[in-house]
């Protein structure tokens, strides 16, 4: 039970543009696809990695987003940690028991709060 790899990093970017160069010119990553979220109000790029996770950066394109608040409140940088664990529940209820505050469980995919992880939001998802 609890935690067994990682699975994706969260990068928050003002421009998203910007940041595909950075992360594709400057640190040699190939740029796979992007996307854009109307219900999140963001903009995507994804950069796959050799051990199959990948890195995503996302840009607001509403200010009043989740992205969009904590650019304004923190800058760029980390957003998300993701990683997979073996067993979602049982790792959201040994989480929740030490104190973690988990945000949108019961899906295939839960958050804790960046307020119990020292400021960085931690996506679950089950192991693949």
């Amino acid at each position: 039970m609890g935690i067994t790899g990682y699975d994706h990093l969260v990068v928050r970017v003002n421009d998203i543009d910007e940041g595909i160069v950075t992360y594709r010119d400057q640190l040699g990553l190939t740029l796979d696809r992007t996307a854009e979220s109307e219900v999140l109000g963001i903009k995507q790029a994804f950069f796959n990695l050799a051990n199959g996770g990948f890195i995503e950066l996302v840009a607001p394109t509403d200010t009043n987003s989740a992205v969009g608040k904590a650019l304004a409140g923190r800058g760029e940088g980390v957003h998300t940690i993701a990683f997979e664990v073996d067993d979602l529940d049982a790792t959201c209820a040994a989480m929740k028991q030490g104190g973690a505050r988990l945000i949108g469980e019961g899906g295939s995919q839960v958050f804790v709060h960046p307020k119990s992880t020292h400021g960085i939001l931690l996506q679950l998802t089950a192991k693949r």
